[in-house]
């Protein structure tokens, strides 16, 4: 299996995630004061959403360079 096969079979699994799901949610931890022993943080809780059309475009691109023959 070459490297186009694994792009494509990777493009083709992550474009399905992100129509399956259509976002994903991270925290950040960020730091604001630092006074001796005392410290105070944030978490920031950050969601990204996946557009629809990016999903099928990974997916469309993905079959593409899965059936097509590279000379």
């Amino acid at each position: 299996m070459n490297a186009v096969k694994i792009l494509a079979i990777a493009l083709i699994v992550a474009g399905g995630l992100g129509l399956l799901y259509g976002e994903f949610t991270y925290t950040k931890d960020t730091h604001e004061a630092k006074l001796g022993p005392i410290e105070l943080s944030i978490k920031d809780k950050e969601t990204v959403n996946i557009p629809i059309w990016a999903g099928v475009g990974a997916i469309a691109v993905g079959v593409v360079l899965l059936f097509v023959r590279s000379k």
